[in-house]
């Protein structure tokens, strides 16, 4: 039986058409849902091209908590028992997370525990660093601090800008993310 996955995006998603494009065949999980809190995500067609289900809960206009609650309902409406988080740009309570313990991942594209938060290319590149990459961990409540559950590198080049370091650091994070989930998921207890 394969484990039920949702994937949460904030944009295009493309960690989540490599996450969703893996869940074939004997792979341990499939995506029951792609979640984006804005309705304007390039994500959401890109989904439902592929047959996935799409939902949005739209983050605007409302409190922290009201906008929490109606993911968390959705989330388990759609029998998900997994999250990934693929882009998503949102920063969650510790009271969503804890209803998600050890059951929530995210793909954050710095080496862990360096540079956490937002502009991590950037922060790379001034601070003169020979290398750069991508982590997928475990979300908790610190900040992009949970267990690190795999990370791929790429050297940081002289002529590098921020820009041209993300893209290369993206192709790293399409081929880490699935590869993490699977394992995570042939790991996880029935």
């Amino acid at each position: 039986m394969s484990t039920p996955v949702a994937i949460l995006i904030s944009g295009g998603g493309s960690n989540m058409l490599a996450l969703a494009r893996s869940m074939t065949g004997d792979h341990p999980g499939r995506c029951c849902l792609v979640l984006s809190n804005r309705p304007g995500a390039g994500g959401l067609a890109r989904a439902e091209s592929l047959g996935l289900a799409t939902a949005v809960v739209d983050h605007r206009g409302r409190s922290r908590e009201e906008f929490e609650a109606e993911l968390d309902a959705t989330l388990r409406g759609h029998g998900a028992e997994v999250l990934a988080l693929a882009g998503f740009m949102r920063i969650l309570t510790p009271g969503f997370i804890r209803g998600w313990a050890g059951r929530m991942l995210n793909i954050h594209p710095s080496l862990l525990p360096k540079y956490p938060g937002l502009h991590t290319h950037q922060r790379a590149l001034d601070a003169g660093d020979a290398e750069a990459g991508c982590s997928v961990h475990l979300v908790t409540e610190e900040l992009d601090g949970g267990p690190v559950l795999g990370q791929a590198r790429v050297p940081v080049l002289p002529e590098d800008t921020a820009e041209t370091l993300a893209a290369r650091v993206l192709v790293e994070e399409h081929r880490l993310y699935p590869q993490c989930l699977r394992d995570f998921l042939e790991r996880r207890p029935a």
